[in-house]
């Protein structure tokens, strides 16, 4: 026999099993210990609900609300705490071995922007037929990155050679 699927949220009026329970009004003033019908009694003549706040105290803590208007407000305060959460990208610069000055200080400005932003940056350094016998000088500019962003990124992945690419991942601080 299969039994009934479980109710999320808590127990309200008669779906509270137990003898007794602390009574909150709905002013939020305390009315004390009382028996569960008296309590679902005074809910329904305030024309709210007997809603279970506390079930794991002795008594169970319960309070006369409007049970749509509680769901409605947890909603919301899920819905805002979504919505005030960042999630972190990866964005990618792309270089070159034999990268001009000012090239270089373009991408330097992207990627202190995505740092500003809270973003990380994953810095590719592509090499091309003979520049595979020159990856000393994409190392130097790997170091020259690390150096010119010590202060406000640290290197969480350091630089490595990942086929004709050298790769390195920067965090913001």
């Amino acid at each position: 026999m299969a039994q009934p699927p479980k109710k999320e949220g808590p127990r309200i009026n008669r779906e509270i099993r137990v003898p007794r329970v602390l009574l909150i009004d709905e002013h939020g003033e305390k009315q004390g210990i009382m028996p569960v019908d008296a309590a679902i009694e005074a809910a329904q003549e305030a024309g709210l609900d007997l809603v279970e706040v506390s079930p794991n105290s002795d008594p169970p803590v319960c309070k006369v609300v409007d049970y749509g208007k509680l769901k409605y407000q947890e909603q919301k305060k899920k819905a805002e705490a979504r919505k005030k959460q960042k999630t972190v990208e990866i964005k990618e610069i792309k270089m070159r071995p034999n990268i001009d000055v000012h090239d270089y200080q373009v991408k330097t400005r992207a990627m202190q922007r995505f740092f500003e932003a809270g973003d990380k940056v994953k810095i590719t350094l592509r090499f091309r037929g003979r520049e595979m016998a020159h990856q000393d000088r994409g190392m130097e500019i790997m170091n020259r990155v690390k150096e010119d962003f010590a202060e406000s990124a640290k290197v969480e992945f350091e630089p490595k050679m990942e086929g004709r690419m050298m790769v390195m991942v920067m965090a913001p601080r």
